[in-house]
């Protein structure tokens, strides 16, 4: 049996580019490699999935993929923000627009998501084989040939690749489509873990593993020479730092970390400068004149951190001594520790633990108005298996989206 299309990848943007090639009349196959659909999708967000960013403006929202931008706006202008909206809510899932203008499905579950993506392409007819890993390819001058699970070949008269790149190897992203891709002509930049925590050394943060807290500054560092700032939302981990304010600056440690040592320091209070925040540990002391330090050190640290700054700051000051001995030249100790609370940046966390990596056909090699390969005639390429940079925040997800639907359209037509 030949196919019209064979798509190769049940996540996002394979499900888009099946449902959409079905929609236009084209006879499809589905080819995944678990034993079933969206593994990477239902653990998106947390399992919430952030579906999309709610940026209405296409240039701005194109600027958040940097110097992919230029390439993108044909992809986006066939199927963007707007029209994600569009999809989901008129098949029964009504989206909710959170903080930083990230949209998630109003029941926040990932899974609702998924059956939506599996619903449009039940009434496609799109043919589903799960459990059919490719394990090899044939082509010639007409392109691919065939694909070839196990022993079972499938045809087709075009081929969407939608395998992904490589972050949470665990649900099936093993970088299998690369391989591929080599070997059919194409460049592949060697992926990097780009939006993922970061590793540190000091062991107080540590032990506030699970504490998230609103509105830090981190500055970076390298070789002493400041780098480096943002301001957001920060999660200490066990093996270091995450949160959206650590996951979109990993790239640039990265870049920071090929010249040598790179240290951080935190603001726990970014919009207090040092007189003010003084000024308020003082009004605290003089409220509890007779307790020990340890007792005080709650009312002047952020909520949940005490454990880890009472480790950072016992080797500067006696955490048993009553606050009114406690000197002037003490004082601005604890006052400087909390403006810096210092860290050491051993490396970034690898490909498991990666919301998204980087890597893949740089998009030179592809023709972006449809998606198409321009070294395999029958060949289209979607979502993580393009070489393009993006922050969290729904830019992942829409990319797929828009891809996908782009390569289903134009395989179809």
């Amino acid at each position: 049996m030949t196919y019209d299309v064979i798509v190769v990848g049940g996540g996002a943007s394979g499900l888009m580019a099946a449902g959409r090639a079905a929609q236009r009349g084209a006879r499809v196959l589905l080819l995944e490699k678990n034993k079933t659909l969206g593994e990477k999708l239902k653990i998106s967000g947390g399992g919430r999935c952030n579906i999309t960013n709610a940026e209405l403006d296409p240039r701005v929202f194109l600027k958040a993929y940097g110097v992919s931008e230029q390439f993108l706006y044909s992809t986006f202008s066939q199927f963007g923000v707007k029209d994600s909206f569009t999809f989901f809510e008129t098949r029964g899932l009504p989206l909710v627009v959170q903080a930083r203008k990230r949209a998630f499905p109003q029941t926040e579950k990932a899974k609702d998501v998924l059956k939506v993506l599996e619903a449009y392409i039940t009434k496609g007819k799109v043919e589903v084989k799960t459990s059919s890993p490719v394990t090899r390819i044939t082509s010639g001058a007409e392109g691919i040939m065939a694909v070839y699970s196990g022993k079972v070949e499938y045809r087709a008269k075009k081929y969407i690749f939608a395998t992904g790149g490589v972050s949470h190897p665990e649900t099936g992203s093993t970088g299998d489509g690369y391989t591929w891709l080599k070997d059919l002509g194409h460049s592949v930049v060697d992926p990097t873990p780009t939006i993922v925590p970061l590793s540190t050394e000091e062991s107080w943060s540590k032990t506030l593993a699970g504490v998230s807290l609103s509105f830090m500054k981190i500055t970076f560092f390298a070789d002493g020479k400041k780098r480096f700032s943002k301001t957001g939302k920060v999660l200490f981990t066990h093996f270091g730092l995450s949160g959206p304010l650590i996951l979109n600056s990993a790239h640039l440690v990265s870049d920071l970390l090929y010249d040598g040592a790179v240290t951080a320091t935190i603001d726990a209070y970014p919009h207090t400068d040092l007189g003010a925040l003084e000024r308020n540990i003082i009004s605290v002391f003089d409220k509890n004149k007779n307790k020990a330090l340890k007792n005080v050190l709650k009312e002047i640290v952020p909520n949940g951190t005490t454990k880890g700054i009472m480790l950072l700051l016992a080797p500067l000051v006696d955490m048993q001594k009553k606050v009114h001995s406690i000197t002037k030249e003490e004082r601005k100790q604890i006052v400087h520790t909390l403006k810096a609370l210092p860290l050491t940046i051993t490396g970034l966390m690898g490909f498991d633990r990666a919301v998204v990596a980087d890597g893949g056909v740089p998009l030179e090699e592809i023709n972006m108005k449809t998606m198409r390969s321009k070294k395999v005639s029958n060949l289209y390429l979607t979502g993580d298996l393009l070489h393009i940079n993006r922050p969290s925040g729904g830019f992942s997800l829409q990319l797929c989206w828009s891809s996908g639907y782009v390569a289903g359209e134009s395989a179809a037509g």
